[in-house]
């Protein structure tokens, strides 16, 4: 379920995105979490939200101090979301950086999905 990768003298695990139990440990963890209701609760105020992916170096299982989220939807609440930034950064000491699209990303390589609609 795990893959792994050196660089220099650490070793780097990252979730297998092809394994046939992906999908349902992801899951798990999300309820346990309770990150399920909260991300609901969330997309519910944004707005026509379709898709949430996490992307770049945190995506790949990589240590990193920035967030990277790729939104698909429309007529997103845009003032609401830059607070949600805001409070979050402020809480976990990284830096958000977000994309909107209102179609579908053409490239999902390397993308992690977090929210489906």
């Amino acid at each position: 379920m795990l893959h792994s990768e050196l660089v220099g003298n650490k070793k780097y695990f990252f979730a297998n995105k092809e394994h046939p139990l992906f999908n349902d440990v992801k899951s798990i963890v999300r309820k346990h979490l309770g990150l399920d209701k909260i991300i609901d609760e969330i997309v519910a105020r944004l707005g026509d939200v379709k898709q949430v992916y996490l992307t770049g170096d945190l995506a790949k299982g990589k240590e990193s101090e920035l967030i990277d989220i790729c939104i698909i939807g429309s007529n997103l609440d845009k003032h609401y979301l830059l607070e949600l930034i805001d409070k979050t950064e402020r809480i976990i000491g990284k830096k958000i950086k977000y994309l909107i699209y209102e179609e579908k990303m053409t490239n999902t390589d390397g993308a992690l999905l977090l929210w489906n609609q």
